[in-house]
Order: structure tokens, then C-alpha cells, then sequence
């Protein structure tokens, strides 16, 4: 399961908004894929549709979907938005990564 804290929770719904997406009834995806300095990097994105094998989560009044591969990568996850000095964006806290880079966009197990 991924968690979503409440500045990101504003945060998705606003963006959504903005899309043209509905946060009531829209997905967001999220994912891993191969790249980024550390080898992984995340990847968030909007959706209205679910595939088949997606694993489906709400938290936060957020709907997620994770396609299975990435399932694994990202059980236990905390997405935050940090809109702070050191840039702004959405930050994801993963309790599995054991190694991130500096921008925190990627990571390694």
C-alpha cells in the first residue's frame, strides 16, 4: 500500500483539477521504471483507466493504481509534496530504497 499525506493529497487534487481529471473518480498511476542516477526512478501520472493486474489503493481520499511489477518496489511508501527552498515537487519516501540520489527522484534496492 502507498500512503499519501495530506500536502500531497492538495497537491494531486489541485493538479488533477487542472487536467481535467476527477480526484473522486480518476487514478493516480504510479510506478518504477528503469533509469535516473540510482538506477530506478519514479514515475506519477494521471489515469482514468485500470489494466488488468493493476493493484488498486486509497488512502487519503487518493486513488492509486501500481501496475504489478512495480507493486514490489513500492509496498510501504509515503508520497509527500515538498513545495520548500530546495525545489518543489513530489517526494516519495520509500522504506525500501537503500540508496537514493540527491534530487530523489531515483533510487536502488
Amino acid at each position: 500500500m502507498i500512503k499519501v499525506s495530506e500536502t500531497a493529497k492538495k497537491k494531486v487534487v489541485q493538479l488533477m483539477t487542472e487536467d481535467g481529471y476527477n480526484a473522486v473518480t480518476d487514478y493516480v498511476r504510479v510506478g518504477v521504471k528503469s533509469g535516473g542516477c540510482s538506477g530506478l526512478s519514479y514515475d506519477l501520472k494521471f489515469d482514468k483507466d485500470q489494466i488488468d493486474g493493476d493493484k488498486v489503493f486509497e488512502d487519503n481520499g487518493v486513488k492509486i493504481i501500481i501496475d504489478k511489477k512495480s507493486f514490489l518496489y513500492l509496498i510501504g511508501t509515503t508520497l509527500e509534496y515538498s513545495g520548500g527552498l530546495n525545489g518543489t515537487g513530489f517526494v516519495f519516501n520509500n522504506p525500501n530504497a537503500n540508496r537514493t540520489c540527491g534530487c530523489g527522484e531515483s533510487f536502488s534496492l
